[in-house]
């Protein structure tokens, strides 16, 4: 806030005194606006003078429209190498798709993939490395492999004794938490953690839990930096202004996310080679629906499920299931496979859904409701001990 030098005003009209001081002190720019991690420089740059810097990025990794390594290294940050989680550091690549490493064009960076058969940072590629940097935009839901990622990341830290500065952003799904929690026995690249699908933390959050609850590999912690936001509550209604994967393009694709996902696990497209990935599903198996669509291979989306076939199904994009994990579609799906004796469960359901309960019982004819009454238990239990673990207000 600037001070103005009364003495000097004292013969200035008030109501010209008052607009002066109104805008030189920049008091119309909010006092509420959000800021994000990465955007508070001032913060954390005296960490990195004298060190050399890895950064784990990737599209969504900007300040403003700037992306993070470009400003670091116009700050002239020592920047050693880059690593890239799923879809990689530019975010083009399909889901699941083998991700190499590279040299950014750009900066001619190294640039490292954490993603396939190299998912933790390998020691020999830490011993240039003083300080790793995390700056991800994750959507809030168990299976979205960026928090798996940030779990790998920590590991590698810890056991090199390299501090980790993560620099926060909000969670789009962050106002709500549901969903069973995973089973251990059921862990994959997909949930490593027991936590409900909708998980409701940030990613500095998530990062104090790993650490907190001690899932790191014999227990280890990371020596953990979190650069928090600003003005920001879980109840923050936060638009992306980069899309976090090819195939969430929207904020109504990120909020049906958590749980269209599902589906990925059985014989339904959620539209992936359409322009409404994760706003429609269907399939050609399907009769009672209200919307038609086909598939196409494209970028982002090769070879997608049920390609070049008109699928019948539903178009979701104007719907909004609030603050809960929604099964009614996923249950009228299934019901219509059965009732033709086809497969609708694929192997990577049990994985999706953190257990194999939850096919079980949709197979066993339960309603959404009983079902959800199945996992509250654990569910409170998960909401209390997130308290331990909250940076921000609800």
């Amino acid at each position: 806030m600037l001070f103005l030098n009364r003495s000097k005003y004292t013969k200035m009209p008030l109501l010209i005194l008052f607009i002066f001081g109104f805008f030189v002190s920049g008091f119309p720019q909010s006092n509420n606006q959000l800021v994000i991690g990465a955007n508070q420089l001032n913060e954390y740059l005296p960490l990195l003078k004298g060190k050399r810097i890895a950064v784990v990025a990737n599209q969504t990794s900007t300040i403003d429209n700037t992306h993070l390594i470009d400003t670091l290294l116009s700050r002239e940050v020592q920047l050693v190498k880059v690593y890239a989680p799923e879809h990689g550091f530019r975010g083009k690549a399909d889901a699941g798709a083998s991700i190499t490493d590279e040299r950014d064009i750009k900066t001619n960076l190294q640039v490292l993939s954490l993603y396939g058969k190299n998912k933790k940072p390998k020691t020999a590629d830490l011993d240039s490395v003083d300080l790793m940097i995390f700056d991800i935009q994750d959507v809030g839901a168990r299976f979205y492999t960026y928090i798996s990622t940030l779990h790998y990341v920590m590991e590698a830290c810890a056991e090199s004794n390299i501090p980790l500065l993560v620099l926060d952003r909000p969670n789009p799904n962050g106002h709500y938490i549901d969903g069973p929690l995973l089973d251990t026995a059921f862990t994959s690249f997909v949930g490593m953690h027991p936590i409900p699908i909708v998980h409701g933390l940030t990613i500095g959050e998530y990062a104090q839990m790993i650490n907190g609850e001690y899932w790191l590999n014999d227990s280890i912690q990371c020596d953990l930096v979190v650069q928090k936001m600003q003005n920001y509550t879980h109840n923050y209604v936060y638009d992306l202004p980069v899309k976090p994967s090819p195939n969430l393009p929207n904020a109504k694709s990120i909020a049906l996310y958590p749980s269209l996902c599902l589906f990925e696990g059985t014989a339904i497209s959620v539209g992936r080679g359409t322009n409404k990935q994760f706003q429609i599903i269907g399939s050609p198996k399907l009769d009672s629906c209200s919307f038609v669509f086909s598939p196409i291979s494209g970028e982002g989306a090769k070879y997608p499920k049920h390609e070049n076939l008109l699928c019948c199904g539903w178009d979701l994009s104007d719907a909004n299931f609030g603050n809960t994990l929604n099964l009614e579609y996923l249950i009228e799906t299934y019901q219509q496979y059965n009732a033709k004796g086809l497969p609708f469960f694929n192997s990577f359901f049990d994985k999706l859904a953190g257990s194999n309960t939850l096919r079980v019982l949709i197979e066993a004819g339960w309603t959404e409701q009983e079902i959800k009454e199945t996992w509250q238990e654990d569910l409170d239990a998960f909401k209390q001990k997130r308290t331990n673990y909250l940076i921000y207000s609800e």
